[in-house]
């Protein structure tokens, strides 16, 4: 990464290109390479993936989530994927364990959403391992009974959500693969209950977060793979399809959320090749980066 930091914020609005090329152009014009950007209808969320040094990650993200709180309404918003602001969910991710930049970048950006008006719910590393979830259960609503009671306390500011913007969830996390798998099925109830049986909440796999959902196409496991050494890709997948399987359901086909990382990928490739031990060294753009001007 050459001394660059990555952040996947993922933004309440999926539908709305102007407003997604607003959020774009806006973390862009600050300095920032947005190297993906993944939209969902059904969900009404778009995750988009971004790289810059530190200062200049801090400076896009502000001015994306200044965007974001500027246009989209959650008081208006429809969609599968639960939510609790605008700027739902700002993770800096953190690739080496004594890499101190994610944290202090995420500090600074923390103080200036504050001053859009909008509450810092800190998450990950900057709150003991704390995950999304449990902010999200219940919604905003439930969330904002829980800050007015004193239960949830902000980073950076004020004490209750934003009118129609809720909350920023800012963290710091290690790199993580999301990934929707789509089963041939319109059975939601099906989709939970494989849902419940391998996140590691209900226990599960280790590092699996997932949820059941009904989208435009049908019955949807949607997952995130917050520890991709403690349950590789392939075994995550394999898991939802005998658990389907079993119940007379198939898998549609999967929707990679954003990017991953290489030794996941190289991961699923060996098991698929019948190659142990694959690494992302032994793919070609991984072994030359840098040789001929590329990057991983």
């Amino acid at each position: 990464m050459y001394g660059l930091l990555e952040s996947v914020p993922n933004f309440s609005e999926g539908r709305d290109r102007t407003i997604l090329e607003a959020i774009r152009a806006a973390m862009a014009n600050a300095g920032a390479r947005v190297l993906d950007i993944h939209s969902d209808e059904d969900h009404n969320r778009s995750v988009f993936t971004v790289v810059a040094d530190p200062d200049g990650l801090v400076e896009a993200l502000a001015a994306g989530i200044a965007v974001a709180v500027g246009r989209i309404d959650l008081r208006e918003h429809e969609g599968v994927h639960p939510r609790v602001g605008a700027a739902d969910v700002v993770p800096i991710v953190r690739f080496a364990p004594d890499d101190d930049r994610p944290e202090r970048a995420a500090r600074l950006l923390g103080r200036r959403i504050a001053l859009l008006g909008v509450p810092v719910v800190p998450y990950g590393a900057l709150a003991d391992g704390t995950r999304p979830a449990s902010y999200r259960q219940g919604g905003i609503e439930r969330l904002t009974e829980r800050m007015n009671a004193g239960e949830v306390t902000p980073l950076f500011g004020p004490a209750s959500p934003h009118p129609s913007a809720g909350v920023v969830l800012l963290g710091v996390r290690s790199p993580l693969v999301a990934l929707n798998v789509d089963l041939e099925s319109d059975d939601v109830e099906l989709a939970r209950s494989i849902a419940a049986q391998v996140r590691e909440r209900d226990g599960g796999l280790p590092g699996v977060q997932a949820l059941g959902l009904r989208t435009s196409k049908g019955a949807q496991v949607s997952t995130n793979l917050i520890d991709i050494d403690a349950t590789p890709l392939h075994v995550l997948v394999s898991e939802i399809e005998r658990l389907a399987s079993e119940a007379g359901a198939g898998i549609r086909g999967s929707e990679l959320v954003g990017l991953m990382p290489a030794r996941a990928a190289a991961q699923a490739a060996g098991s698929a090749l019948r190659l142990p031990g694959m690494s992302a060294d032994r793919t070609l753009e991984v072994a030359t980066a840098g040789e001929f001007g590329t990057q991983v």
